[in-house]
Parts: C-alpha cells; sequence; structure tokens
C-alpha cells in the first residue's frame, strides 16, 4: 500500500464521520482556506488536486504543484508538471500478459542481483480481466458458445497457466477468468466503488476512486464519476510499482449537455456526434468533462458509452460527475448501501457532487441539444467520422470511386496504347462487378461491393447498454414475426459485456428471437472489435479474394480501422446493436437502409426499417427486466472461474520457470544488463530511415495484431518451432513472446510505407543493396551492421488502443528515434517509457517540405545527459548525391520525469535500477 502524506502543508486532513464508519480525508473544502477557493476548478481537476494532497512529500508531490493545480483557473492552462498515483490498475490478457511477464522477468533479474524476487510486487491492486482472447470461430448455432470457449482454453493454455501463476505468485493482484465479460463493463458493473478505501497507520482513508488502465477505453468507467484513462502497459507496470504518472495538468474542455434524445434515437448516435464534435473542436491531451441540466436526463449507461469513446474523440478522459444518477446505478448493480451512502456524503462533502445550474471554470466549451441528434453510423474508416443513416450509400459509392480510379486510368491506357483484348475484357469485367457470387449450402448468391460479411454486437461501448441492447432484441423479435432472416452471406455474432446481459436478455424473452437471426451467444470479449472476428466461411473468403471485392462489416464496437475487424474486410461501420441487426437482414451498405426494404413478411408485402424499429416504451418496458438479482448472482464467484480454469496446474515459485521452448511465453531481453550502470545519452549518427509513414498511422498498423500471416516473418519463426499455421492463433494472444512481436511489428496488412510509393504491406526499401524486404528483415540486416534506425511519419502518429508492442517493437527493430508532425498522447509515452526518441518537426516542417524519401542518412545532434523536456535539437540530413542539409525537431520527452526514464534506458530499467541500488 502506499503511505499517505503526513506533511498536510493545507490543513487538509479531517474525519469523515458516517452512521457506519468514520474515515479519515483530505479535505479540499478544509484546504481552500489556505491556498484559495476552488468552488468553479472542473471537478476532474479536483479529484488530481486531492490526489496531490494526499502524496504531498516535498519531493515528487509539493506545496508549489499544489498551488499550481488551484492556480490553474487564472489562465485556465498550466504547463506545470505534476505526479498522478491511481488507486489502481486495470488490465485486459492481451496488454496483461506482456505486463506480467515483464514483472516475472523483474523477479529474474533482481534475482540474479542477489536481491529477493519477492520485492517486485505490485504495490497498487491490479485487476486482469481475461476478454480479448476469445474468438469468433462458431457462429449463428446454439453451440457456438461452448465450441468458442473450448477452442480458446486449447489456444490459450501456456497463457492462462503464466496468468494462474501471477494470480498466485503476486501480491495485489486478481485475475477474473475467461469467459466472463470484457474489463470495461466488469469494472462498471462491479470492481468500481466510486470512492475507494485505503489503510494506513490504522486508520482507513476515503479518497476518489482512480485507476489507469492498459486498455485505451477505460475511459468508460469515467461514466461512473471515476478517473481513469488507458495508458502502455510499461506506464501501468511502473504505477503498479509506485512511481508516479507524469503528467502536465491538462486543459479541461467542458462539453455542455442539453435536451433530451428524440424517440427512436439511441445512445450510440449520441456517441457518434459527440465523437465527431470533439475530434473536430481538437481535445487531444485534454480532459473533457461533461456538464448541463440534460445530464439528469442521461443514464448511467449512455453516460458511460459516451466516456467510453474518448479515445475515439481523442481525449485523455471524458469525465461526468457524481450525481443521483451514479448512485441510482450502484444501486442497481448491487453495490453495498454503505458504500453508497460514503459516495453520496463524500462528493457532497469534496464538492464533486453534480448540481443543477453547475458552470464550472474551463478552457474552453462546446454545447450539444441532444434532440438535434440523428440516426448515425460511423465510417467506413475511422470512428469520427460519422455518417448520417441515408448517406451511407454515397459515402461509399464515393469511395469506391476513389479507390477505382488507377484501374480506371489503368484501363484507359491499355486502350489507348492499343493493348485491347483479355485484358481489357478482364478488367472491365472487374469493374463492372458483373459475375461475383459466392455458393453457400449448395446455393448461389451474388456477392459484390458493398455487401456485409460481418454483423457483430461487440465490445464494451454498447453491450454496456441495457437500452441499446434490449432494442436490438426487440428489433430480432419484430423481425422474427414478419419473417425475416439474416442474409446467407453475413456472419453474425453476439458477444455481450457481461453474463448480466444474456440473463435480461432471457428474463425479457427476447434471447431466442436473437438465436433464431443467428445471432447466438458467441463468447464474453471482445471478439470481433479488436479483430477476433475469426474466419469468414470459406465460400465468402474465396470470393472476396477471386473478385477483390470491397465487402463491409457493421459492428456495434468503438474502432473500426482499416484492416482491424479483418484483413479481408475493408470497409467498416459502427453502429448501434439494432442497427447492426437491421443490416444484417438488408445484407449491403448500398442501399439506404432508412427507404428500402429490408425483406418481404408472410403476406408478400415490404418490410421496412420503420416497421420492426422499437418504440421507448416497448425498451422501457424491457428495462424493467434488468434486476440487481441478477448482478449479485453474476459476481458472486468472479475471481473463480470454471472447472477448466481451476483445473490449471502451475508452479508454486517466487520466480517463473521460462520454458525455452514455449512460443507464447519468453524470457525478454530487456533487463539484460541491468545492473549495469546505464550508458550515457549520445548523438545519434548516421542512422537510416525504417520506414516513411503518412498520417493518421495506428497502433494498430505499428503493433502485432490480429491474424499471423504464414509467409510473414512471424509466421515463418512459429513454422520453424514447429507450430502448425492453424494453430498460429494471433499475435495478441502471442504478446508474451518478444520474438514473435517484434518479427509483427510494422507488419499490418495496410501500412503504407512512402518508401515503396504507398504500396500496402509491411515491407520497405534495404537502401545499401535496394532490395525490398521485410522491416523485420531490413531491421536485422541494419543492427547486424551496428547501423540506428529512424522512423519517419506524419500527422496523429500512435493513433489507437493503447499498444505496449507498438513501443517495445519499435524498440527492438532497433529504433533510435521517431520523427512526426504531431503524436498520439499513450503512444509518445509509451515510446519514451522503451528508450525511445520522439520528436516533432516544427515550424510547419513536414517530411514532404523536407523532401524525406528514405534514402538519407540522418544524425541527430544537441543530446546528452542534460537533456531537457521539451529541448530542441538539431537533425543532419546527407542525401544519396552526397549534399548536407539540416533542420531543427523538438524533443517531445515532455517532463523531467520521462528524462530520468529516458536516461535510465526506459521506466521500468529506472525502477529496476533504482531498485538494486538501494539494495
Amino acid at each position: 500500500m502506499l503511505k499517505y502524506s503526513d506533511i498536510n502543508s493545507f490543513h487538509a486532513l479531517k474525519a469523515l464521520k458516517l452512521a457506519s464508519a468514520t474515515y479519515k480525508i483530505f479535505s479540499l473544502k478544509d484546504a481552500q482556506n489556505q491556498f484559495g477557493d476552488i468552488s468553479l476548478l472542473p471537478k476532474s481537476l479536483k479529484v488530481l488536486l486531492e490526489n496531490l494532497l494526499r502524496f504531498e512529500d516535498n519531493k515528487t508531490v509539493t506545496k508549489a504543484h499544489i498551488q499550481a493545480l488551484v492556480d490553474w483557473q487564472k489562465n485556465k492552462t498550466s504547463d506545470q508538471e505534476i505526479q498522478y498515483r491511481p488507486a489502481r490498475v486495470l488490465m485486459q490478457d492481451f496488454t496483461g500478459v506482456p505486463a506480467v511477464v515483464d514483472l516475472a522477468a523483474m523477479r529474474t533479474a533482481v534475482e540474479k542481483a542477489g536481491i529477493d524476487p519477492e520485492c517486485i510486487n505490485p504495490l497498487s491492486p491490479v485487476d486482469l480481466v481475461i476478454d480479448h482472447s476469445v474468438m469468433v470461430d462458431y457462429f449463428a448455432t446454439n453451440k457456438a458458445f461452448d465450441e468458442n470457449v473450448e477452442i480458446e482454453m486449447q489456444r490459450n493454455g501456456e497463457r492462462y497457466q503464466f496468468l494462474r501463476w501471477g494470480q498466485s505468485g503476486f501480491n495485489n493482484f486478481r485475475v477474473v477468468p475467461p469467459g466472463t465479460g470484457i474489463c470495461h463493463q466488469v469494472n462498471l458493473e462491479y470492481l468500481a466503488q466510486a470512492v475507494w478505501l485505503g489503510e494506513s497507520d490504522g486508520d482507513t482513508y476515503a479518497f476518489p476512486d482512480t485507476l489507469v488502465g492498459t486498455d485505451s477505453h477505460t475511459t468508460m468507467i469515467n461514466g461512473l464519476g471515476v478517473l481513469g484513462w488507458g495508458v502502455g502497459g510499461i506506464e501501468a507496470e511502473a504505477a503498479m510499482l509506485g512511481q508516479p504518472i507524469s503528467m502536465l495538468i491538462p486543459e479541461v474542455i467542458g462539453f455542455k449537455l442539453t435536451g433530451k434524445l428524440k424517440e427512436g434515437i439511441t445512445a450510440t448516435d449520441l456517441v457518434l456526434t459527440i465523437t465527431q464534435m470533439l475530434r473536430k473542436k481538437g481535445v487531444v491531451g485534454k480532459f473533457v468533462e461533461f456538464y448541463g441540466d440534460g445530464l439528469a436526463d442521461l443514464p448511467l449507461a449512455d453516460r458511460a458509452t459516451i466516456a467510453n469513446m474518448a479515445p475515439e474523440y481523442g481525449a485523455t478522459c471524458g469525465f461526468f460527475p457524481v450525481d443521483e444518477i451514479t448512485l441510482q446505478y450502484m444501486r442497481l448493480t448491487g453495490r453495498k448501501d454503505d458504500r453508497i451512502a460514503l459516495v453520496e456524503a463524500y462528493c457532497k462533502e469534496q464538492g464533486l457532487w453534480r448540481n443543477m445550474g453547475d458552470e464550472p471554470i474551463f478552457t474552453d466549451t462546446l454545447s450539444l441539444d441532444m434532440n438535434s441528434v440523428v440516426a448515425s453510423v460511423a465510417g467506413p474508416k475511422r470512428p469520427q467520422d460519422r455518417v448520417e443513416l441515408p448517406n451511407i450509400p454515397a459515402t461509399f459509392n464515393a469511395l469506391m470511386e476513389l479507390d477505382l480510379k488507377p484501374a480506371k486510368i489503368e484501363q484507359e491506357r491499355l486502350i489507348n496504347e492499343g493493348g485491347a483484348g483479355a485484358a481489357v475484357d478482364a478488367m472491365h469485367s472487374s469493374l463492372q462487378n458483373d459475375h461475383p457470387h459466392c455458393v453457400i449450402d449448395g446455393k448461389r448468391y451474388p456477392l459484390v461491393h458493398g455487401d456485409v460479411v460481418i454483423s457483430a454486437i461487440t465490445s464494451c461501448t454498447n453491450t454496456s447498454n441495457p437500452s441499446v441492447m434490449l432494442a436490438a432484441g426487440l428489433l430480432a423479435k419484430k423481425a422474427i414475426e414478419k419473417g425475416l432472416h439474416r442474409k446467407p452471406w453475413v456472419k453474425s455474432s453476439l458477444a455481450p459485456g457481461s453474463k448480466v446481459v444474456t440473463d435480461y436478455l432471457k428474463a425479457s424473452g427476447l434471447m431466442p428471437y436473437l438465436d433464431q437471426l443467428g445471432y447466438n451467444l458467441v463468447g464474453y470479449g471482445c471478439t470481433t472489435c479488436i479483430g477476433n472476428s475469426g474466419p469468414l466461411p470459406q465460400p465468402i473468403e474465396d470470393a472476396v479474394q477471386c473478385y477483390d471485392l470491397n465487402v463491409a462489416s457493421v459492428l456495434s464496437g468503438n474502432r473500426n480501422f482499416e484492416g482491424r475487424v479483418h484483413p479481408l474486410v475493408k470497409t467498416n461501420w459502427l453502429a448501434s446493436p439494432p442497427l447492426v441487426i437491421a443490416f444484417g437482414l438488408l445484407g449491403t451498405i448500398r442501399k439506404d437502409i432508412t427507404t428500402e426494404p429490408l425483406g418481404i413478411d408472410q403476406q408478400g408485402k415490404n418490410v421496412y426499417l420503420k416497421d420492426i424499429w422499437p418504440t421507448q416504451l416497448e425498451i422501457d418496458e424491457a428495462l424493467q427486466n434488468v434486476s440487481t438479482a441478477m448482478f449479485h448472482k453474476e459476481y458472486a464467484a468472479v475471481f473463480d472461474g470454471d472447472a477448466k480454469w481451476q483445473a490449471i496446474q502451475i508452479p508454486k515459485t517466487k520466480t517463473y520457470v521460462w520454458d525455452e521452448k514455449s512460443t507464447y511465453i519468453r524470457h525478454p531481453p530487456f533487463f539484460e544488463g541491468i545492473d549495469q550502470p546505464a550508458k550515457p545519452i549520445q548523438n545519434i549518427e548516421n542512422a537510416r530511415i525504417l520506414a516513411v509513414l503518412g498520417d493518421s498511422v495506428t497502433t494498430d498498423h505499428i503493433s502485432p495484431a490480429g491474424n499471423i500471416k504464414k509467409d510473414s516473418p512471424a509466421g515463418r519463426y512459429l513454422q520453424a518451432q514447429g507450430v502448425d499455421p492453424k494453430d498460429f492463433n494471433s499475435y495478441g494472444s502471442r504478446r508474451g513472446n518478444h520474438e514473435v512481436m517484434m518479427r509483427g511489428t510494422f507488419a499490418n496488412i495496410r501500412i503504407k510505407n512512402e518508401m515503396l510509393g504507398g504500396e500496402e504491406g509491411g515491407d520497405t526499401i534495404y537502401v545499401p543493396t535496394n532490395e525490398k524486404l521485410s522491416i523485420y528483415d531490413a531491421s536485422m540486416q541494419y543492427q547486424h551492421a551496428g547501423i540506428p534506425l529512424v522512423i519517419i511519419a506524419g500527422k496523429e502518429y500512435g493513433t489507437g488502443s493503447s499498444r505496449d508492442w507498438a513501443a517495445k517493437g519499435t524498440n527492438l527493430l532497433g529504433v533510435k528515434a521517431v520523427i512526426t508532425e504531431s503524436f498520439e498522447r499513450i503512444h509518445r509515452s509509451n515510446l519514451v517509457g522503451m528508450g525511445v526518441l520522439p520528436l516533432q518537426f516544427v515550424d510547419g516542417q513536414t517530411r514532404q517540405s523536407l523532401n524525406l524519401t528514405g534514402n538519407e542518412i540522418l544524425s541527430i545532434h544537441s543530446l546528452s545527459d542534460d537533456l531537457q523536456p521539451h529541448q530542441m535539437l538539431d537533425v543532419e540530413v546527407k542525401r544519396a548525391d552526397g549534399s548536407l542539409d539540416r533542420f531543427k525537431v523538438l524533443c517531445r520527452i515532455d517532463t523531467l520525469n520521462e528524462v530520468e526514464y529516458f536516461k535510465a534506458g526506459g521506466i521500468l530499467h529506472y525502477v529496476l535500477r533504482n531498485m538494486i541500488t538501494a539494495e
């Protein structure tokens, strides 16, 4: 347990007496007698302020830091660095496994240095929820859940054994077994408490529930008034080990909500509207805090849906203050009465309670009348690109025109050059889509551009929201009653975020209708939204590849980046759960779903979306089936797991017994030589460029994700280890094996390297021989020759999920620096955490204006142990013709703590070196 401050410069420590108990708190009300009025400070910043008061130590937190947060009100911004210590850490298994691998490797390292390995333990509580491993191999059958779970256990036996060892080997570390739910929904429904309790010197302290998570959608818990956001696994591990999170006091954008949603408009429509507005506003690296009297009618589940999408609108968090609706949700989900009473008393005492008419001070504001929201989806490639429902076909057609333009130009060239005949005829056939088809169960169906091949109710964003889930069930019921069917080429699935969802779908009598349409339960996990959509039926896959079709997915998720959902599905649309099913019935996104019939009823009449769309009254009636008893039942033994989980055998050892033959869990090389002094920071001389990338390169592009291709570097490695391609599993499942992950870094099939003219795929030019190689193979040749490497990119580099392997893999590929126009927050921090230098172009310069093609040799100067945050550095460019150029870059090591981490070789290296030195 972290020690709380006994300095108390602002006389904040006091007792909060309730009927059930007395708690010590660091009172903001009392402290403002010393540092000034904070009644109008954003409530999210009040949470940070309490944190600083509680951890004041005259070193990482001083009186000046606390005063700077109070003084934020003067300019509504600050350049002050603060050190923040969250109450707990949340992990999912894809990001959690490498974190636990690192902790296990740290134990091995300290044991090698002659120190008791049990000194490596989380100091803050850690919950790891296994939710990212289940894949949709089986669907549209009542056996789908059991069969998918069976395959999951077979595929992930080594990983699960390792996590079971971690659960028993580390203190303060709990694991929620597979088949339970999605980490963010389990957090919302059970783990989070709104006000946390901690023991120190025999006293019980109450303070805001805060956390960081190794998944960017940790922000979902902001809907419950809990301040939390996603960080890389590297940063989370450091937080577990007692290191504060360095951050600048953020700007806070106030988002005012007024009015109410109209009949037929869902929380998904609202969140897609808000996402578009905030992405346009520009909130990267900022807090967003929702306020306004419209919150009085906004259910907690809708708030959580909005908060979940904070990474999509680019904010650090999307915070909703605690109010009566928060308490209602806590009662519904079975939180204890004394905790609910504490939450109300504490938040009112601390000024964290939302009152009608609240108008805090914000850096900037924007507002939305919820009555203006219309039915929408987002797509086809980014979650912030909202499209009103009737405009989907036109949006897709415009995309197709853009994609087909090069082919049309080539067709015209062949005709002009007299190259008529078979080649032109074949291209014409492809462009006109005369004959594309698939054969399913002996019947031939046309399959063309824009057809929906995946329709998935998936991910935490919407499956945590009973209103939209029950709306989906009601729509399914009406569809069945009208005699409608899912189109045969559509792969359908239902993956709830917790077992409570299936409880209330069954209690409301709606599950049988979902089953009849093919939306059978496939698992409790993220599934399609994270790329675990599983294989398409072979006839569909064959047709897509044969005719090079641009087919679509429609999912109730939060991410639709290209190549994420399925490697063969180019356009992906985010939609509410009822719309997901409606598109499964329509089978295409080329038609206007608001005016085109979904099918024909038993009387031969057309059935339209309006005919089966549930009313708000019907939804409200179905909501009466959601009961507290369901939450009590499903969370009573949440950490126990089923018989398969309990039967896993684990070694009873302080350090993990590494198996050199394992292809899932390998001892990583990050801590080699950790018992030796850190090398001084030096200039980067004569570096080669490994890749030149464009704008909005996501962590999905950088970090290994999805399926492992047979002929990829990772696939070749696994086959060399005796693994059959059918047993490759996904990159996510093998995140505990650095050999696989470094081979998969920058290997995404949709990444575009400008060194190859923008060609898709994870290749590059090995400049010394002008060979086209995989990025991994080129990296190995450069590293063998002792040549450092650099990545060049455009705007918003590192957008997307918090993926520590996007930084770890970059490090292992020998990349010393990444130079971009701008970084997304989490990835920049992770690069520093792995000892990779993040640099930013200045004065409006870009890779294009500087004519950086990838053939240049770069040297980065002004680097030394005296490095300062935001220091300007010099880059020398030696071009292929021998000429020299120079330009300046901004060092995006943003804080003094980050400087110390970088000097030590990374954040975990910093922790270990200090530990070894102290011993």
